[in-house]
C-alpha cells in the first residue's frame, strides 16, 4: 500500500552546519518579516508553562508599530506530552491546525481527534487540553487573539473541523486557480478573526497589489511561488512564513510545478479601535 502524502510542511529544528553559508531569505523590514523554513533551529525555540514534552517556535508577536493583533506558534509534542492547563489568558481566542502527527484534544467533556488537517477554533475562556498519546511526535500551528467582545453580539462557540471536510470556494473569475478554504462563515460577525488556506494552482495568480487593513500572518504549507511584499518581490516556499502590517501591498504568482498554500490570519468584523484598551 503507498502512503498517504502529508501536503503540511512542518519545522524539525536542527542546526545548519558550520560549513553552510551564513546568507538566507531572512528579512525584517517596516512593512514586512520573512522567516524562511531555515530559520526555525533549535536555538530558537521556547518552552511554555504548563507544557510537557512540548516545544515551539514564536513566528509572530504583537509589536508596538507593526503586527499588532495576534500571535502565532509552531508547537512541536513530543510522544506522551501536552497540556492539562494550555491557555493562560482568559481573553484570548484561539484557532489550532495540525500539520504532523495526531493530537487528542479535549473541549469540556468531548473529545476529538487531530489528525494533519485537522482545525479547531477555541473561543475565550473555554476549558481545553491538549496531548499526544502516539508514538510519534505531532506538530501544529496555533494563533491566539485577544477576543474583541461587542455588546449584544455573542461569542462563537468552539467547533472542530478538518480540511478534507471544507469545500474551497473559488475566487471570483479565476477558474479555480485560485481558490480559498473558509473554515469560517464571512458574514458571521461573532467571529473577529479568520485564519483561512489560500490554495493557488500552478500558474494561479493574485493579479493585483492587496492592500488593506487587515493584518496577516502567511505559512507556506506547500509548493512555491513569488510574492509581492511592499516593493519587493520574494521568492517563498514551503516552510516559509510571511508576517505582513496593515496595508502592506501583496500580490502573488505561483509558478511552481505544483499547487502553492499557505495557512492565512486575518483580523476582521470589528470597528477601528480609537484607543488600546479592547471593550
Amino acid at each position: 500500500m503507498t502512503a498517504t502524502r502529508n501536503p503540511y510542511f512542518a519545522p524539525r529544528g536542527g542546526l545548519p552546519g558550520q560549513t553552510e553559508l551564513t546568507t538566507n531569505r531572512a528579512m525584517f523590514t517596516e512593512a514586512y518579516a520573512v522567516l524562511p523554513k531555515a530559520t526555525m533551529t533549535d536555538i530558537v525555540t521556547s518552552n511554555l508553562p504548563f507544557w510537557e514534552g512540548t516545544r515551539l517556535w514564536v513566528i509572530a508577536r504583537p509589536l508596538s508599530g507593526f503586527a499588532e493583533t495576534f500571535s502565532q506558534y509552531i508547537v512541536e509534542v513530543s510522544s506522551g506530552g501536552g497540556s492539562r492547563q494550555p491557555e493562560s489568558d482568559p481573553s484570548a481566542e484561539a484557532v489550532l491546525f495540525v500539520v504532523e502527527g495526531v493530537l487528542l484534544l479535549t473541549i469540556g467533556e468531548a473529545s476529538h481527534r487531530l489528525e494533519p488537517g485537522g482545525y479547531a477554533f477555541l473561543p475565550p475562556g473555554a476549558a481545553w487540553t491538549l496531548h499526544n498519546e502516539e508514538a510519534e511526535p505531532a506538530r501544529f500551528h496555533w494563533i491566539r487573539k485577544a477576543y474583541q467582545r461587542v455588546d449584544g453580539i455573542d461569542v462563537p462557540e468552539a467547533f472542530v473541523t478538518n480540511e478534507r471536510d471544507v469545500e474551497p470556494l473559488p475566487m471570483p473569475d479565476t477558474g479555480g486557480a485560485w481558490t480559498t478554504t473558509r473554515f469560517v462563515d464571512q458574514t458571521d460577525v461573532r467571529h473577529d478573526m479568520h485564519v483561512n488556506i489560500v490554495n493557488f494552482e500552478p500558474g494561479g495568480v493574485i493579479p493585483f497589489p492587496e492592500t488593506h487593513v487587515m493584518e496577516h500572518g502567511l505559512y507556506v504549507l506547500e509548493g512555491k511561488a513569488v510574492y509581492l511584499l511592499n516593493q519587493d518581490w520574494v521568492e517563498v516556499e514551503a516552510g516559509d512564513f510571511m508576517w505582513l502590517r496593515a496595508f502592506c501591498p501583496q500580490a502573488c504568482y505561483a509558478g511552481g510545478p505544483g499547487r502553492f498554500r499557505y495557512l492565512l490570519y486575518k483580523d476582521v468584523n470589528r470597528h477601528v479601535q480609537l484607543s488600546r484598551q479592547f471593550v
